[in-house]
């Protein structure tokens, strides 16, 4: 239990550190959140500097990656096995509330991002099937239509089918896959205001103007 916690605290965080955010208040003087979509995540870092953009992705994908990195660390401490699924209770906490902190980050009074960027991050090492599919849905979704937010929303929509799809056969699916499901409805969740732009019609297609 104390390993739960320790761990849930230091996913929450290092998920919470607004890497946006503080990207374009140091190098541009600005308050990201005072323009475009209000976010602090990459796609609207991107509409001040398309390279703080890119910065900003990696950086939001690391955070998540460290948190579960640092979960199988714990793991190894306090047990002497390197096999089977008991590193995954560990590791899906760290994602989880990673993905929570950058969402909600207690530094900027829980106004955060939508998760996408860290959930890439922190599930990689978990299941790298099942990331690389939701990838090549986003792009296909996003290159179709050019809303990346509904690449962002179908992509998280399939991820936990692409999940089960690929531990269907492991000794404990449900393990791995709830945790992902839960992430995925998230980070739909954080996009209620782009699906209501989407169905409005008034959405912003990507390389479009902003209205």
């Amino acid at each position: 239990m104390l390993e739960l916690l320790i761990v849930a605290a230091a996913g929450y965080l290092l998920g919470s550190i607004p890497f946006g955010y503080l990207l374009v208040r140091f190098i541009r003087g600005e308050d990201v959140r005072e323009s475009g979509s209000g976010n602090i995540g990459a796609t609207n870092v991107a509409r001040k500097s398309p390279a703080l953009g890119v910065l900003t992705l990696l950086l939001d994908a690391a955070k998540g990656a460290a948190a579960v990195g640092l979960a199988y660390l714990i793991f190894l401490r306090t047990t002497h096995s390197y096999v089977d699924l008991r590193p995954y209770p560990l590791m899906s906490v760290a994602a989880i509330f990673s993905v929570v902190g950058h969402m909600f980050p207690v530094w900027l009074r829980f106004r955060g991002g939508k998760g996408v960027a860290t959930s890439l991050g922190a599930f990689t090492p978990l299941a790298p099937q099942a990331v690389l599919g939701a990838a090549v849905v986003f792009l296909l979704v996003m290159l179709i239509s050019r809303y990346v937010s509904l690449g962002s929303i179908v992509a998280s929509a399939v991820f936990p089918l692409l999940a089960w799809f690929f531990f269907r056969d492991a000794a404990a699916p449900l393990l791995m896959i709830i945790p992902m499901a839960v992430a995925s409805l998230l980070v739909i969740v954080k996009h209620r205001q782009n699906i209501r732009r989407l169905l409005a019609g008034t959405e912003n297609r990507f390389g479009a103007k902003r209205r």
